[in-house]
């Protein structure tokens, strides 16, 4: 089984994209994270779950997480809003890794192997891995290469 076999479709952002529609995307489509691609499709970067958390929580809650217990519902829906002050390219952090890239010819080692070299639980299929501004064709995230890998339950 090659790459092009497994890419799923999967919601992409752009940098400029709204970073409070980014946290409903992820929401609606419970999704670890999201893909952000340039003008031409090409992948990225990926803005993890976490990092929607991380611009969302006060920094001082940051440093002292009890401190998170003063905050209410309401106080935060308030702290969600501030997002919509904010595009997605306010969310990638200076010196964050780019996204993997495998090309659809790649097979379920190849990908496995560069997801664990990344520590990334999605990697990008492109029909031209080589060429940093090919179109994306497709993502494979790690539950969908599990999925392939595992061998079925024993019978019993």
């Amino acid at each position: 089984m090659r790459a092009r076999d497994l890419a799923v479709e999967y919601p992409t952002v752009t940098p400029d994209s709204s970073a409070l529609d980014a946290a409903r995307l992820v929401a609606e489509h419970r999704l670890a994270g999201l893909i952000v691609v340039g003008p031409g499709g090409q992948p990225v970067a990926v803005v993890p779950g976490s990092q929607l958390l991380r611009s969302i929580i006060p920094p001082h809650v940051r440093d002292d997480p009890a401190l998170a217990r003063v905050y209410d519902e309401r106080h935060a829906d308030m702290l969600c809003a501030r997002l919509g002050e904010k595009s997605v390219a306010d969310l990638l952090v200076e010196g964050q890794k780019a996204l993997p890239v495998v090309d659809a010819d790649a097979t379920v080692m190849e990908i496995a192997s560069v997801m664990a070299a990344d520590r990334s639980p999605v990697v990008a299929v492109s029909g031209e891995a080589d060429r940093t501004d090919a179109p994306m064709i497709g993502v494979i995230t790690v539950a969908h290469l599990l999925d392939r890998l595992l061998p079925g339950p024993p019978a019993g």
